[in-house]
């Protein structure tokens, strides 16, 4: 192994892996009279000057940032290559690796199966996977394996879908219950073809089913209900939608939603005929960035041992927004329902069990809807979530808005980026607001 590679081994820590890039989101308060924004040739002129300012000074290889308007192909904004040794440009149909920005999609597919009648949002997940049945919990989080209790409830799909299963994280863990999960294959996801703390400590289990089995011979960290705590359980839903569809939980969601939305360049695998099209991903060595995943030999370019309900999407800015508007519209794209109404209603909204403990994750006074961050106060009705290397997708439900940022570098705070992006939006928002004329204030 090279000295480059030991380096970046140590180096990459995997609880910053979890950190999320902020939500890049717009405050509700900042959205009124789209009518006339939508009039504007140029809205992102602060977010263009950023982009330019982090790709012109050779910091990153390439960037896209986007804004979408109710009814309104997206405004991207593209400058630079997938890579510093890619002279491809970047675009909004480049691939990107979302990771956690993969659990929205998810948790809205259950959404959609509960508006149907198939499932139940407070519904025993033991009625579907009956291993769940009779759970121990650590008396002392990641503490002794031996020292346990009987959980006081049964976990219910709302759980998996908020992270208050009492589930744990290998990302998250540590001490002997992290050694447990490591050795039963219960990976977070993929990230590259060598070693990298945390992801890839062993080989995940050969199959979601027996992911889900092993999963659940672990003791949970907390009693269900009882704490917001990071957890495998998106991942655990791709199981319970193989069950009760019936299909695979990858062809469940190209047959229910990419085909029918318009997001063709979303899965779980990159086929190799679209590897150019794919960017790649890096790890911050202080301020230098190492390549650990490359277009040419991505582990994304393989089959996954399954497909991670959590982390597991590759997606595109093009197809993202698609999904970001999806939701915007209820459920409807391109004068099609895809999703029903109810779903996305709910799912959108805080679905949090009453007097959770919150993480430093996410601060008190957040909400949590089907596997995104719910805004309230001056966030009020924004949605979504953020990828472990540098993805952020957001949608306002109450002014149809839907905002993203691309990059790929891990860990996303390793740089100021997302904070910068986040103020760069919300100002050229803000100019917008400005310039109202009177009559429209």
């Amino acid at each position: 192994m090279s000295t480059e590679r030991r380096r970046l081994e140590a180096r990459i820590d995997r609880r910053s892996l979890l950190h999320m890039a902020g939500l890049a989101g717009i405050g509700a308060a900042l959205m009124p009279h789209l009518a006339w924004a939508a009039e504007q040739d140029e809205n992102l002129p602060r977010v263009r000057a950023l982009v330019e300012r982090w790709i012109g000074s050779g910091l990153l290889p390439g960037m896209v940032a986007s804004l979408g308007q109710p009814g309104r192909e997206p405004e991207f904004v593209t400058r630079g290559a997938q890579g510093f040794n890619d002279s491809a440009p970047i675009t909004a149909d480049s691939l990107f690796r979302i990771y956690s920005m993969t659990k929205p999609v998810t948790g809205i597919m259950a959404m959609d199966l509960i508006a149907q009648g198939r499932l139940g949002l407070d519904q025993p997940l033991h009625e579907i996977l009956p291993r769940f049945a009779q759970m121990k919990v650590q008396d002392r989080y990641d503490g002794s394996l031996a020292a346990l209790h009987p959980a006081p409830r049964a976990i219910t799909i709302r759980h998996l879908l908020t992270h208050t299963s009492g589930l744990g994280y290998s990302i998250v863990q540590t001490g002997p219950i992290r050694e447990l999960m490591q050795a039963k294959g219960l990976a977070a996801g993929q990230v590259s073809r060598f070693k990298v703390p945390g992801f890839t400590d062993a080989a995940p289990a050969p199959s979601l089913a027996a992911f889900a089995d092993r999963l659940a011979e672990v003791p949970l960290v907390y009693d269900p209900a009882t704490h917001w705590s990071y957890s495998l359980g998106l991942d655990l839903m791709g199981r319970v939608i193989e069950v009760v569809t019936g299909r695979p939980f990858d062809a469940y969601l190209r047959e229910a939603l990419f085909e029918p939305a318009g997001m063709a360049s979303t899965a779980f695998q990159v086929p190799k005929t679209e590897a150019k099209r794919l960017t790649t991903n890096y790890a911050a060595l202080g301020k230098v960035l190492v390549p650990i995943d490359e277009p040419g030999n991505s582990v994304f370019l393989d089959t996954p041992a399954f497909p991670f309900g959590g982390s597991g999407l590759v997606s595109t800015p093009r197809d993202y927004d698609r999904f970001l508007r999806l939701l915007a519209q209820r459920g409807t794209i391109d004068g099609r329902r895809v999703l029903a109404e109810s779903a996305v209603e709910t799912g959108t909204a805080d679905l949090l069990p009453p007097g959770v403990a919150f993480s430093a994750m996410l601060p008190a006074g957040s909400g949590f809807g089907a596997g995104g961050r719910v805004g309230k106060g001056a966030e009020n009705g924004l949605f979504g979530w953020a990828g472990a290397a540098g993805t952020v997708g957001m949608v306002d439900m109450i002014r149809g808005l839907r905002s993203q940022l691309f990059v790929q570098f891990m860990p996303p705070n390793a740089f100021d980026l997302i904070p910068q992006f986040q103020t760069a939006l919300k100002a050229d928002v803000m100019a917008l607001l400005a310039h109202l004329p009177e009559t429209r204030s």
